[in-house]
């Protein structure tokens, strides 16, 4: 054991395993997109289907489409987006603020950008085990004032989901998950445990940081970094200016994915009784026969 393990307390430090650039791609109707899970380079990270960072202006976006098997995390970064969907939920969600959706047997809505200029923020796809995915809708939304926050040397956290600094967030999650949005300002450092049997990643968002080794090289924006097995991770700010990242940790659920698009089941038979139930309205596409979103002004 080092030095710098000795310091973080833990018995077995994660270590990176792979370093992966999110590169802009298209995405909905005129959006641009990074996304680092959910490419060919890093199709899966179990239970994590998929992570984008997306930078949107109006009149682009994300209009009606479905989803079925897992959740969607959206946190605004900056700017807002108006969210509707065909059981009559609709809101608006601004700088800081997250809505975690669980999409279960079936929704169909839209999200798009409200406001002038770029919306910026980040989505995270949630696996849902078998027994799960098929639940009805359900959404947890968070203003960015009621996140819990805990800072000290340096260091900030917001904790969207699991704990941190002996914070807890009150978001419940089926697939149990961290996720924590951590701010280092130059020079300061953090020991963040994580449980051993949890996959994990970080996601770069401002300046560059040190991950898991203190000899390592520093990291950039836009890259995702998946971590290997143990029970912490460390990270430095060796920098002049602050450091922004999600580390993201979740329970594999060790199931088989069959995913098309916007769907994730297990079997290829799910996935086509799934297009079937979307094309002829059915075992919960019901409303989809008869709603369409409104425009957002």
């Amino acid at each position: 054991m080092s030095a710098s393990d000795q310091a973080s307390g833990f018995t077995r430090p994660r270590l990176v395993t792979k370093k992966v650039l999110a590169k802009p791609q298209r995405e909905g109707d005129g959006a641009v997109v990074r996304r680092s899970i959910g490419r060919s380079e890093l199709k899966y990270v179990d239970p994590f289907l998929m992570l984008d960072e997306f930078a949107v202006s109006s009149p682009a976006g994300f209009p009606d489409h479905p989803h079925r098997g897992f959740e969607t995390v959206t946190y605004m970064m900056q700017g807002a987006f108006t969210h509707q969907d065909f059981t009559g939920h609709k809101g608006t969600i601004g700088t800081g603020d997250v809505q975690w959706m669980t999409a279960g047997r079936g929704i169909i809505h839209s999200e798009m950008p409200a406001g002038e200029g770029t919306q910026t923020g980040l989505q995270l796809w949630i696996n849902l085990s078998a027994e799960d995915k098929m639940v009805e809708p359900r959404y947890q939304e968070l203003l960015s004032k009621d996140i819990a926050k805990a800072e000290g040397d340096g260091v900030e956290v917001r904790i969207i989901a699991g704990e941190s600094m002996g914070v807890k967030s009150p978001v419940y999650t089926r697939t149990p998950t961290m996720y924590l949005d951590f701010t280092l300002q130059p020079r300061a450092q953090m020991h963040q445990s994580i449980p051993e049997s949890w996959n994990s990643f970080v996601y770069v968002l401002e300046g560059e940081g040190v991950f898991a080794s203190l000899n390592s090289s520093s990291v950039t924006a836009h890259h995702a970094l998946v971590l290997g097995p143990g029970d912490g991770l460390s990270a430095w700010n060796k920098s002049s200016k602050p450091l922004r990242f999600v580390l993201v940790g979740g329970q594999p659920l060790n199931e088989p994915v069959v995913q098309y698009g916007p769907f994730v089941m297990n079997t290829q038979a799910e996935i086509n009784k799934t297009f079937e139930d979307y094309q002829y309205c059915k075992n919960g596409f019901e409303m989809a026969k008869y709603w369409r979103s409104q425009s957002v002004d």
